[in-house]
């Protein structure tokens, strides 16, 4: 599982697109997204830099917190 701060993350329309973007690199993914927190959870078997390449292009720069928790 990863943990994200998403600055950019303000509402659920915010969110909906977040989690578009993670879905888009891997379907199975479980996203967690907390827009007032701007906080995202994402247990994936992607790698980390395809989840953070994908929400970028979506306009959602994040940045990583935290360490990798066990699947």
């Amino acid at each position: 599982m990863f943990q994200f701060a998403v600055p950019d993350m303000h509402c659920g329309a915010c969110a909906r697109r977040v989690t578009n973007a993670i879905l888009s690199v891997d379907p199975k993914a479980e996203v967690v997204t907390d827009p007032p927190a701007r906080d995202l959870q994402v247990t994936t078997q992607a790698e980390e830099q395809a989840i953070l390449a994908a929400l970028a292009e979506a306009g959602y720069p994040a940045e990583r917190k935290g360490q990798q928790a066990p699947a």
